[in-house]
């Protein structure tokens, strides 16, 4: 997928301006919000919170032990028949699977949805080599037929209307045009099950690897992560380095926190659990297993002060809860992690000097924070990577020397406050007869869109001065 973060203003006001996606994502957004809350209240708030914690600890203690937890998960995903492969690069995780169906003349692969796969550009270098790709999650299929990227790592097609995707089905199916839900589903299903079928390969994400059985596990929906990895004669799953947890015991604690921190499920449809190779007598399963451990950007956070967003289980919840998200979608982020885990994720994996906006593409009201449930401190890493792009001069001239000129007045209380006067007066007079700034000289990606109410003209300590003297 080609990285467009660098354009992230551009796009933001394109999806801003876009009437149809803005009703779409008005639609779904508080539905993902309203069913989370919903979840944690039937859990139990101080229950949920001491889950949140177990869970961060968890995923602490993971990172802290990266190494020999892999290792454990290869020796044990070995015995069982897997083959286990190591790609440092996203070219490395792509050549390696090229190079596993070219040698057993695969012709098509069927996928379950794989935000990795995504992320090194998977399908593209698949179709390259001549092989057919068929998305199989409901709405990874929609946005195939779309040729567009996912707008949300958990609902992928949030930002499509059932109008768009009628559209894209009669053109695709050549059948009659409904926009009925559950017909245009069936339709789905009936043009999914001879790709089920007659599949060579079947390639699947992970949300988690187990290292003490060396299974791999997929948390769907619809079940077809169970055709994906049952059906075809090899079965090859592609997965970050960070998603290994120590026990199936682990992985317990964890489900209670997915589905609710997603879209306020008790509970999700399926659980796919592989381990190894289909076994003699054995009627369903693949006759080779492979796993690629990707890491292509994720050893950079370990030890580093952005450790923490490793701990991510990818729920999709600081997306579902963040004002900025809400308001533009997933495609004005530019690459695959939109919302606030891109905006910290992106600018490491891709470089921060591609994504420079993103760590500044938040109102810090800590939603996003409020809402992980592995307790990851978003804000602070965007903070961190903002202070990494002032470091290295990698924000504008005027912006830079705006905060440079702010923190002189800030350490020096009479100048500060000198200043802030005078600013209030001018802003009150700016503001005119109705109080509104209609344009306000460095702040005009601020007023190109709204207004800004002008102050009083009087500061707060000239307010609580003057309040203080009543009394």
């Amino acid at each position: 997928m080609q990285v467009q973060s660098m354009h992230f203003k551009r796009r933001a006001g394109e999806k801003l301006a876009d009437e149809l996606l803005q009703a779409n994502l008005r639609k779904a957004q508080g539905k993902f919000v309203d069913g989370r809350a919903k979840a944690v209240a039937e859990f139990g708030h101080d229950e949920w919170e001491r889950l949140r914690t177990h869970a961060a600890d968890l995923r602490d203690r993971v990172l802290a032990n990266l190494d020999a937890y892999l290792a454990e998960f290869e020796r044990n995903a070995v015995a069982r028949g897997t083959v286990v492969h190591w790609a440092e690069t996203a070219e490395d995780a792509c050549t390696i699977i090229a190079d596993i169906a070219r040698r057993n003349g695969v012709r098509k692969v069927t996928k379950s949805k794989s935000m990795v796969s995504e992320e090194v550009g998977l399908n593209e270098r698949l179709e390259a080599e001549g092989i057919q790709v068929v998305e199989t999650d409901l709405g990874e299929y929609i946005l195939q037929l779309a040729k567009e990227p996912p707008s949300h790592i958990v609902a992928p097609a949030v930002h499509k209307s059932k109008e768009q995707v009628a559209d894209l089905f009669t053109e695709a199916h050549g059948k009659p045009r409904s926009t009925d839900i559950p017909a245009l589903t069936r339709e789905a299903r009936e043009a999914l099950r001879e790709h089920f079928l007659t599949a060579d390969m079947g390639i699947s994400g992970a949300n988690w690897v187990i290292a003490e059985t060396g299974t791999t596990l997929t948390v769907t929906n619809e079940g077809n992560a169970d055709l994906v990895t049952t059906m075809p004669r090899i079965h090859c799953v592609i997965t970050g380095i960070e998603k290994v947890i120590p026990t199936l015991e682990d992985f317990a604690s964890l489900i209670r926190l997915l589905p609710r921190s997603a879209i306020g499920q008790t509970v999700t449809n399926y659980l796919t659990l592989t381990t190894g190779v289909k076994a003699p007598g054995e009627a369903d399963g693949p006759e080779q297993m492979h796993v690629v451990l990707v890491d292509a950007g994720r050893t950079k956070f370990v030890g580093s002060d952005l450790q923490p967003m490793m701990r991510c289980i990818r729920c999709g919840a600081c997306m579902n809860h963040c004002p900025v998200y809400q308001n533009v979608g997933g495609h004005a982020y530019g690459w695959v992690y939109p919302g606030p885990m891109g905006s910290v994720l992106t600018p490491v994996y891709v470089g921060i000097e591609h994504a420079g906006d993103l760590p500044n593409a938040a109102t810090f009201c800590g939603e996003c924070a409020v809402a992980c449930p592995v307790r990851i401190p978003l804000p602070d890493l965007m903070r961190k990577l903002r202070e990494r792009q002032f470091d290295g001069h990698l924000r504008p001239w005027p912006e830079r020397a705006g905060i440079l000129l702010w923190s002189f007045a800030a350490k020096r209380p009479a100048l500060y406050a000198f200043g802030a006067r005078w600013a209030a007066r001018v802003a009150s007079w700016l503001g005119g007869r109705k109080g509104l700034i209609h344009a306000l000289p460095g702040l005009d990606g601020w007023t190109k869109g709204r207004d800004m109410p002008a102050p009083a003209g009087r500061t707060f300590r000239d307010l609580y001065r003057e309040r203080k003297g009543r009394a």
